[in-house]
């Protein structure tokens, strides 16, 4: 009785090895389909306010992204460009590029492949190849490049800070940004070894002492996507001049509400 006891807990323990094998398995082979979320929409119905023109960025592996482009004075005025975060489509952000209009700037927001309609597939290295493609064709525009602000946005803060490493840049903008998205995959998933299986890592915290342009860190301290705890860690490791805009009150997406409005104005026109 004492061996089928012994027998049961063996096959017992097996088989729990065995499911848990197969669940790494199929982490490993559809990690993409759980970290990129183009199809989903949390801000959709806003109006543009701001006068947009829609344009196509070309990529260097052939690919058309869509883009909004405001041009105010490519001359006159310095220019945003916009990496925007995980979810949804240009339109999620429109809450936020209303209040452009009101900033003496030109920006371009592009979306990355597979969302708002692209083509491709979102992978680390493509949105590199996407957020580079974005430069280049305001470079193209005859923008210099100590005339362009870069402004990250969660998953886009990955793009942002791989771009603006080593460059001369007017400033970069991470909102809620992370160390790593492996350092953010393991709140997600504690007892998995992500950083084994992981393929976009997006390491932020080894690329951060790269970028000598001045930066802006926004975050609040209620994100439940990204830990606030992050966006600390990165304003810690950023050089100077380094500025910050930390709030209790804010969740993963912030609020544009007047302070922000306020201290990004400030930032962007000193």
């Amino acid at each position: 009785m004492l061996n089928n006891l012994r027998v049961r807990i063996l096959q017992t323990f097996l088989a729990l090895i065995l499911v848990y094998l197969l669940i790494l398995v199929f982490l490993y082979f559809y990690q993409r389909n759980l970290l990129y979320h183009p199809n989903e929409n949390n801000y959709s119905g806003n109006k543009l306010t701001v006068t947009v023109e829609e344009v196509n960025v070309p990529t260097a592996d052939n690919l058309d992204l869509k883009g909004w482009f405001h041009k105010k004075d490519l001359t006159k005025y310095k220019t945003i460009i916009y990496f925007h975060g995980n979810a949804g489509t240009l339109e999620n952000r429109i809450y936020k590029l209303n209040h452009f209009q009101n900033f003496d700037i030109n920006f371009l927001i592009i979306a990355w492949r597979g969302f708002s309609g692209n083509q491709g597939k979102p992978t680390e290295q493509g949105l590199y190849v996407d957020g580079l493609s974005g430069l280049n064709w305001i470079l193209d525009q005859g923008v210099k490049e100590e005339n362009i602000f870069i402004y990250g946005e969660s998953l886009g803060t990955g793009i942002a800070v791989e771009i603006a490493q080593n460059r001369n840049f007017a400033g970069v903008i991470l909102e809620t940004p992370f160390t790593s998205m492996v350092d953010a995959a393991k709140k997600f998933y504690p007892y998995i070894p992500v950083s084994f299986l992981l393929k976009d890592k997006y390491e932020n915290k080894k690329k951060i002492k790269n970028i000598n342009a001045p930066i802006l860190i926004m975050h609040g301290a209620k994100d439940t996507i990204v830990p606030f705890s992050m966006g600390q860690k990165i304003f810690e490791l950023a050089n100077e001049p380094k500025y910050s805009y930390f709030t209790k009150q804010d969740d993963h997406m912030m609020e544009y509400n007047e302070p922000l409005i306020k201290v990004l104005k400030k930032f962007l026109e000193k």
